[in-house]
């Protein structure tokens, strides 16, 4: 799918952003990877790690859609991870997330179909589905948008699809970063906000291999949501050797989060390892995931199925300490 042919992926400093670059430049050969963030910082740090003739660097903001016109000139396909992405902090800075994380959005949709990007994939988050929190409500909207988009290419092939996700894990700014300083620094206790919170869990390295699968099995329009393990935020804390002190849910926090909901059952599909949610809306070209190129199709969920953290396969203790 990429080889010999133009990548770039917004947010590409960032933790999944920059595992993205490492499994393209492991497994294909594309004639360009474009690395497109603000970081120039991390940025360097990228150019140190990796020598590749193929690799080139945008410093720019998705906020800037002329930025992204230049940057998207002659791409093939793009991987949109730029996002900001703390809950508790979305709830105190709700227009900076809506700039970057809606209207920046809407930016990149504009731009891949401006310059004829063949295809696009979001990469989301199960906090968009059912949101209470400012950050999931933008996400929600940000494959909202991307959906859409769809419809709006008129006789161009530029494709939009989304990738949601669960908490990747050692993500900046994550749990398990910070619960990692934390011991590092010798404290008596790890604090949680709820010992029965769950969350799904994925590795960068298994995200990264998924949305590149993606790229393959997407038609334009539907969701893409991997099966992953959930943990129980109490056992991760364990996994760390220390006691807990319960200090309260954050703003915006679930107990619980969900990938597949309910009320969409109908348009849920089961494969061995992943779930795909076909568009809730009519597309104007020709969509029928039923056809797909994935022989391992089995077939719509049952009625009411919804996949969510707390009914899910968890990580034991043992296990959450060789993730580690």
């Amino acid at each position: 799918m990429f080889n010999d042919k133009s990548i770039l992926i917004t947010g590409g400093t960032g933790s999944l952003g920059s595992q993205c670059v490492k499994h393209i430049l492991a497994n294909y050969k594309p004639r360009r990877l474009i690395v497109f963030s603000r970081d120039e910082i991390k940025q360097n740090e990228l150019t140190q790690q990796f020598s590749d003739e193929c690799l080139r660097f945008f410093i720019g903001d998705i906020r800037d859609l002329s930025r992204l016109n230049r940057a998207f000139d002659d791409v093939d396909f793009v991987i949109h991870t730029a996002a900001l992405k703390h809950v508790n902090q979305a709830e105190y800075d709700p227009d900076e997330y809506l700039k970057t994380n809606v209207n920046g959005t809407q930016n990149v949709i504009e731009a891949a179909i401006n310059n004829e990007v063949k295809k696009v994939i979001l990469i989301s988050t199960d906090k968009a589905v059912n949101p209470i929190s400012l950050y999931g409500s933008t996400k929600l909207t940000a494959e909202k948008l991307f959906i859409a988009a769809n419809n709006i290419v008129g006789k161009r092939e530029t494709r939009f699809s989304v990738c949601r996700l669960g908490n990747i894990s050692g993500s900046r700014g994550s749990v398990i970063p910070y619960f990692k300083k934390l011991v590092s620094d010798g404290v008596d206790y790890l604090p949680i906000t709820d010992p029965n919170m769950t969350r799904f869990l994925i590795t960068a390295e298994e995200a990264a291999k998924f949305i590149s699968r993606c790229f393959n099995l997407m038609q334009g329009g539907e969701t893409f949501c991997p099966k992953m393990s959930s943990i129980i935020i109490h056992d991760l804390a364990k996994a760390f050797g220390k006691p807990c002190q319960i200090v309260g849910i954050r703003p915006g926090e679930k107990l619980h989060e969900i990938l597949c909901l309910a009320e969409l059952d109908y348009l849920t599909l089961e494969f061995r390892d992943y779930f795909v949610i076909k568009p809730t809306m009519k597309l104007i070209h020709n969509y029928n995931y039923e056809i797909s190129k994935d022989s391992e199709h089995a077939a719509f969920v049952s009625s009411k199925f919804q996949y969510d953290s707390l009914r899910n396969q968890f990580l034991r203790i043992k296990e959450i300490k060789e993730l580690l």
